[in-house]
């Protein structure tokens, strides 16, 4: 068979003009192109599937309708066909992307036939938007689905901000879907309740951060009733539900809802509006689905996040406390040193006022050394260093910085037992432990009203603090009861059964972490105790501690003489200090205690001096000694190379040496900033603790 056409001819018909007629008629985009690849003639399909005028498009070179990207593999292909031209129709031929005038893209289905009978080697081109077929937009449909899950799952991975994912999402969904509305609706606590957190065409009654009553006459309602995703085809013919008159006014007609879940819980639904009837089918619903899953594991991350980025901005927080509180003690050393030194003076020592003067501003830097040691006590993280503790001192000083601190309507009451005995903990995490407790009773008073902080023996455990002890043969007497009382808010049942739980909080974002009770029940398990909670809304709270008693009486652990013990004479001390000016006033007070000093600024040029003398009785180092080795480490180095060398650690930050890295086993320990006569008795008690007789004398 040849490729010649037959046709039967018609009466009264022009050839001609019958096929101009079908060349305009064709439902395909036609074009006619030149070996050059002007385009010479294009019929109305053409022109419309391209977006030009058909007069524009003759005369066009074809490339024009080629995107940049593809255009020279588009012009090797028809070159290629130019060489061995035959027809293709469509379906056997290459799908393409055409450019449209407005520079949009589209897919199209592309046959070919070459026209070879008008003397001129003509193309003619049948072009086809394949977007057009069922299959074709179901499947580009989809694809536009996945791609706004990938783009939803970018944004949850830069996310930091739970609130604004909650609003992002939504957004996009909305975006993707092509419809009105979509929110996202948390349950609140109880279950009772959503809450609106977020979402784009929201109605009038349903701005952000907004309540409304969950029941089952609404898309979500009707998805937590049943526990899985629903679609409302249309609110006027919906059976299940009485639709909401607010729908019905803004025109929506459909709607779907998908769970949102945490670890498998519902915690509320992503919801999608439509005004058209219908709207959401299968790929839809999973659509919204996989939206709502990416949104809870997002939150879920997000949320830990946060935690753990506090938890991180804590410890930054606790390290550059430290650093500056080494520094700031260094600085106060010296002041209190050389005042110590001034006092001493011809000069001074018989001048009242002058000496009036000299107290006045060493009293100020005692001042300064506390509120450094306080700042330290609420920001260390250490291992627990159990110790008998005398409540009444701890209370006073908590007592005492809260009164400077707390708003003035809060009224501050000390109840400590005539004979509180003491117990056994972690001094500086009892305090933290308390201070946590005090801030939150403080903010649940933001009015004002009443803080008490009392301790009394506790004759038996409540039950469920007894149930919650380690070691359940302890004695029912053996607890000391410390309670921090407040006239504030109170607490429900739901909040009282979460406090503890890391993390959890019931105060504005940016107000409160959700660590600082759980951080205290942590301290009263760690310390062999128990904690308890008792409080009504409305009528306050009440959180107790209860910690193991010290049955014997304390050591009389400050009852040491303030009188500087006589130390042996001619005492030989090797100080090792990176601060100069610390160091000279180090060795200004050895020299007034009878002592011969050596200075050495690192530990390395310390260890050549031991090596190279061995006539030193004391090591004193300072712990923190810049970028070389640490003052504990020199410690352990002189102490197993001279085992007689009595070892002196002084310390501008109570806790450096308590990382995790570091042992004070078999050391004396004085901390910044230090007076003489303290000095001297830290001297004899590391004289005394080496076991050995000094050189000295």
């Amino acid at each position: 068979m040849d490729n010649e056409t037959h046709h039967v001819s018609l009466p009264g018909a022009d050839e001609g003009e019958l096929f101009r007629t079908l060349f305009g008629a064709y439902p395909d985009g036609l074009v006619v192109t030149a070996p050059d690849g002007a385009i010479v003639m294009a019929n109305p399909a053409a022109a419309q599937l391209l977006g030009y005028p058909p007069e524009q498009l003759a005369g066009m070179p074809v490339d024009a309708l080629v995107p940049d990207d593809i255009r020279p593999r588009h012009a090797a292909y028809r070159a290629a066909y130019a060489s061995q031209p035959k027809s293709r129709p469509m379906g056997a031929s290459m799908d393409l992307v055409a450019q449209r005038r407005d520079g949009t893209r589209v897919v199209v289905e592309i046959g070919l036939s070459p026209l070879q009978d008008h003397g001129v080697p003509l193309v003619a081109a049948a072009i086809r938007d394949v977007t057009a077929y069922p299959r074709v937009k179901a499947a580009m449909r989809r694809a536009r689905y996945g791609d706004f899950l990938a783009l939803a799952g970018r944004v949850a991975v830069d996310a930091r901000d739970a609130d604004a994912l909650l609003q992002q999402v939504p957004e996009l969904a909305a975006q993707a879907l092509e419809v009105e509305a979509a929110a996202v609706f948390l349950l609140e606590r109880d279950r009772l309740d959503f809450r609106v957190a977020g979402g784009v065409g929201l109605g009038p009654d349903e701005a952000v951060g907004g309540l409304f009553v969950n029941t089952p006459n609404s898309a979500a309602g009707l998805m937590l009733l049943e526990g899985r995703t629903i679609a409302v085809d249309d609110f006027r013919t919906e059976t299940r539900f009485a639709a909401p008159v607010s729908h019905l006014a803004a025109g929506l007609r459909s709607a779907a809802a998908a769970p949102l879940k945490d670890r498998g819980r519902i915690i509320g639904a992503l919801v999608a509006r439509s005004r058209e009837a219908g709207r959401f089918g299968e790929d839809e619903l999973r659509f919204l689905e996989s939206m709502s899953s990416l949104l809870g594991t997002s939150l879920q991350r997000a949320r830990g996040e946060e935690a753990l980025n506090h938890a991180a901005r804590l410890e930054s927080v606790g390290q550059l406390t430290g650093g500056i509180a080494h520094d700031f003690n260094n600085l106060l050393t010296v002041i209190l040193g050389n005042l110590q030194v001034i006092e001493d003076l011809p000069c001074v020592a018989g001048d009242d006022y002058a000496r009036q003067l000299a107290d006045a501003a060493a009293r100020a830097a005692r001042r300064g050394a506390d509120l450094t040691s306080k700042l330290l006590a609420f920001s260390r993280r250490q291992v627990l260093r159990s110790d008998t503790v005398d409540l009444r001192k701890v209370i006073d000083s908590l007592i005492d910085m809260l009164r400077r601190t707390v708003d003035q309507r809060i009224v501050i009451e000390e109840d400590v037992a005539a004979e509180c005995p003491h117990v056994l903990a972690d001094p500086g995490q009892l305090e933290t432990s308390l201070l946590n407790i005090a801030i939150n009773a403080r903010d649940a008073m933001p009015q004002g009203g009443t803080l008490r902080i009392g301790a009394a023996p506790c004759p038996a455990l409540p039950v469920r603090a007894r149930n919650d002890l380690d070691d359940p043969s302890a004695p029912a007497n053996g607890f000391v009861a410390i309670a921090v009382s407040d006239t504030g808010t109170g607490m429900t049942d739901a909040v009282k059964e979460r406090a503890f739980e890391p993390f959890f909080t019931t105060k504005a974002a940016g107000r409160g972490t959700g660590l600082g009770l759980s951080t205290v029940y942590g301290f009263a398990k760690q310390s062999r105790g128990a904690v308890s909670i008792d409080s009504t809304p409305g009528a306050g709270t009440t959180i107790t501690l209860y910690l193991p008693r010290v049955h014997a009486p304390p050591a009389a652990d400050g009852q040491r003489p303030e009188a500087t013990p006589e130390l042996p004479p001619g005492l030989e001390v090797l100080v090792v200090e990176d601060d100069r000016v610390v160091s000279e006033v180090a060795r200004a007070f050895l020299r007034s205690l009878g002592c011969n000093a050596t200075v050495a600024f690192t530990a390395e040029h310390a260890l050549l001096l031991l090596e190279k003398q061995h006539r030193f009785d004391v090591l004193m180092t300072d712990i923190s000694l810049g970028s070389g080795m640490r003052g504990t480490a020199l410690a352990q180095v002189a102490r197993e190379r001279f085992p007689g060398l009595a070892v002196l650690l002084v310390s501008g930050y109570s806790a450096e040496h308590l990382e995790g890295r570091e042992s004070l086993a078999g050391f004396e320990l004085l901390n910044k900033p230090y007076r003489r006569e303290e000095l001297g008795l830290a001297l004899a008690r590391a004289i005394s603790g080496s076991g050995t007789q000094p050189r000295g004398g």
